[in-house]
């Protein structure tokens, strides 16, 4: 199964695998063997929560591996689009309030909706994909369904 994502994206998730088997798994080891020496394992608090740090560094190293390995960078080109495409910024206005939002369609680890990143895979994105400026999208999500107008596409560099 390919996982979209940006460069950017990719190159994060690198970063915090790297990090995870460079730092915080050789100090989780130090951990364990510390709790280790101070005795009975079975009432060892500082030993059971480093074994569970440990649990989750290697599910996280796991998961991060896995996801790397299913990567599908896709950096689209920076000319025009007319239609809404992965990595694009979108502006679109709310049709019932009027109100205006911003999104930059990107992987599903890289969105950061306070940042105007959502993830092509979110129900607005999922929406999104295909449609043209001047469409009007709806948006089927757990508080109801919402309408958006798209007004413009353009290729821009989430914040």
């Amino acid at each position: 199964m390919n996982i979209p994502m940006t460069k950017k994206g990719y190159d994060a998730l690198q970063a915090e695998l790297t990090r995870l088997r460079r730092d915080e798994r050789p100090k989780n080891i130090q951990a364990i063997t510390e709790a280790r020496e101070h005795g009975d394992l079975k009432e060892n608090a500082e030993y059971k929560a480093a074994k569970e740090q440990q649990q989750f560094i290697d599910t996280r190293m796991t998961e991060l591996e896995y996801k790397l390995a299913n990567a599908q960078i896709v950096e689209p080109s920076r000319g025009a689009s007319t239609t809404v495409v992965f990595g694009v910024t979108v502006s679109l206005l709310n049709m019932e309030s009027q109100e205006h939002k911003r999104y930059t369609l990107v992987g599903e680890d890289e969105a950061d909706i306070k940042n105007g990143s959502i993830s092509v895979q979110s129900p607005i994105g999922r929406a999104l994909i295909g449609h043209e400026v001047g469409d009007i999208v709806e948006v089927h999500r757990p508080a109801g369904m919402i309408e958006y107008e798209i007004q413009s596409i353009s290729f821009e560099e989430p914040d």
